[in-house]
């Protein structure tokens, strides 16, 4: 009885709204009637790859991904090692590190707007102009590099507290045998860490890498809220390019058709994690 509410629920939430999303992808939807006006059949899955906004959209993913992933990786187990290290006060380091997670996205985001905002009034353009760094205010969030750079930084700081708490309860469970070794044959600090604790955190490595590329292919409320895609659809990802094409311009199909690619490539990586982690069990 437990199992068959479960499945109820999943069909109801899960796979009928799946193959009805893949059912639409192939039509012309009517969004208002509810509708299909006519089946189009590959039509808007071919319309994507001539379509100039998919390709930034695309490529401001990817390259979100390539930049945060491996930034809260980096400093994620960087602060679990040196957190892990501390005698006194690790409870209070660990809420401060973790408190960007917990952050409201809203609030987070009007936070960044201040810090980056256009002109003297920015704290960030302040600090450089006071260093003389720049000559002139930056416009971080009218530009589309700057703009770019501002949501990787923001991925970066609202994730890796998270990252820091999964490395953290891994570096608590590694086995001490190996590490107690290592101390004895003067293997310390860096060395310490570069070729036994790393080694040892393979997979708690793999779920986080993972759970860090699935959260970045969809980071619709960062960028809704921080930039809105803006300037024009500059720093536009894939995920508000699909709300957009599909509650905005009203093309329904062509954005379920955004969505079917979309899933196919977190199954993909999810199969990928998958295999990699069962060969490194192996």
């Amino acid at each position: 009885p437990f199992i068959g509410v479960s499945l109820v629920l999943m069909g109801m939430f899960v796979f009928y709204p799946l193959f009805r999303n893949i059912q639409i992808s192939f039509s012309d939807y009517d969004v208002i009637g509810n509708s299909v006006n006519q089946y189009v059949g590959l039509r808007n899955y071919l319309q994507m790859f001539r379509n100039s906004k998919w390709q930034i959209s695309l490529r401001n993913t990817l390259l979100y991904t390539l930049v945060t992933v491996p930034g809260q990786m980096f400093l994620g187990l960087l602060l679990a090692c040196l957190i892990d290290r501390v005698s006194k006060g690790k409870n209070f380091f660990k809420v401060v590190t973790y408190l960007p997670v917990i952050t409201s996205w809203v609030v987070a985001s009007l936070i960044f707007k201040y810090l980056f905002t256009s002109g003297k009034a920015g704290l960030v353009n302040y600090v450089l102009l006071s260093l003389k760094v720049v000559s002139t205010p930056i416009s971080w969030l009218q530009n589309e590099w700057t703009a770019n750079l501002v949501l990787w930084l923001f991925g970066i700081w609202k994730g890796v507290g998270w990252v820091m708490v999964i490395y953290l309860a891994g570096l608590q469970l590694l086995p001490q045998d190996p590490l107690e070794a290592a101390v004895i044959d003067g293997c310390t600090g860096i060395k310490m860490i570069r070729y036994i604790t790393i080694p040892l955190m393979k997979p708690t490595a793999f779920v986080c890498i993972f759970l860090a590329i699935t959260e970045s292919l969809n980071m619709f409320p960062l960028i809704m809220s921080l930039t809105n895609g803006g300037p024009g659809h500059a720093s536009e990802n894939i995920s508000l390019y699909i709300y957009n094409e599909a509650f905005k311009s009203h093309r329904m199909g062509y954005a379920s058709a955004l969505a079917v690619i979309l899933t196919i490539i977190m199954t993909i990586i999810a199969g990928l994690q998958m295999k990699l982690t069962r060969e490194d069990a192996g």
